[in-house]
C-alpha cells in the first residue's frame, strides 16, 4: 500500500504544475517556486522529480495512456468501423490537448519545453506501432512499421501546433483534416 502522504504530495505537485505551466512555459518554473506552491520542499521533490518538466510530462502522459485505454476497448468491442473509430481516438487526442490548451499552448515554440510535445509524439509512435500490430491494419509487406509511427506521430503533433496556433480552426476541422491524413491501410475494411 502506498504512503497516503506520498499520493497528497505528488497529487499536491502535479495540480501545482498544472496550474503554474497554464501561465507561461514550463521551462520558466524553477524547483523552488513549484515546491513552494505545491507545498513541499525542495528535497521532496527531489526524491520524486528532477524538473517541473518531468512532472508535467508524467502527468500529460498518464492523461493519454488513459485515452488510448479507452480507445483500445472501443476498438475490442468492434463498435464503430474504422474511419468512425479513427475520428474517435482523435476527437480524445484533442479532448486531451484542450483540457491542457495553455500549456500546449506555451510550448509550441520553446525548444526548452519540448518535452511537452515529445510525450504526445511518443505517444502517438506508440499508438501506431500497437495498432499496426493487433488491429490488422498495417502499410504494405516489407515498410517498416517504426518509420511509418514516427512519420504519423510527428504529423498528428504539427496538425495539433497548427490548431494551437489558429483560433480560426475548429476542433471538428482539425478531427477531420486529421482523419482525412490517415493512409488508407489505417481506415480500410477488414477482410
Amino acid at each position: 500500500m502506498v504512503d497516503p502522504r506520498i499520493t497528497r504530495t505528488e497529487r499536491a505537485t502535479e495540480e501545482a504544475v498544472i496550474t503554474l505551466a497554464s501561465t507561461r512555459p514550463v521551462s520558466r518554473i524553477s524547483v523552488s517556486e513549484l515546491a513552494e506552491a505545491a507545498g513541499v520542499s525542495r528535497a521532496t521533490f527531489y526524491n520524486r522529480y528532477t524538473t517541473p518538466l518531468d512532472v508535467l510530462t508524467r502527468v500529460l502522459r498518464r492523461d493519454l495512456r488513459a485515452r488510448r485505454a479507452e480507445d483500445e476497448e472501443r476498438r475490442a468491442a468492434r463498435t464503430a468501423p474504422p474511419g468512425v473509430d479513427l475520428r474517435l481516438a482523435t476527437g480524445d487526442i484533442v479532448d486531451h490537448v484542450e483540457r491542457y490548451r495553455e500549456i500546449y499552448r506555451h510550448a509550441r515554440h520553446d525548444p526548452a519545453d519540448r518535452g511537452v510535445f515529445d510525450a504526445l509524439t511518443e505517444h502517438f509512435t506508440d499508438y501506431s506501432l500497437a495498432f499496426m500490430r493487433t488491429s490488422g491494419h498495417a502499410p504494405p509487406e516489407g515498410i517498416n512499421h517504426r518509420i511509418v509511427a514516427q512519420f504519423l506521430a510527428h504529423g498528428f503533433a504539427g496538425a495539433l501546433k497548427a490548431w494551437l496556433s489558429d483560433e480560426g480552426v475548429s476542433r471538428g476541422e482539425l478531427v477531420e483534416a486529421v482523419s482525412s491524413a490517415a493512409p488508407a491501410w489505417w481506415t480500410r475494411q477488414s477482410p
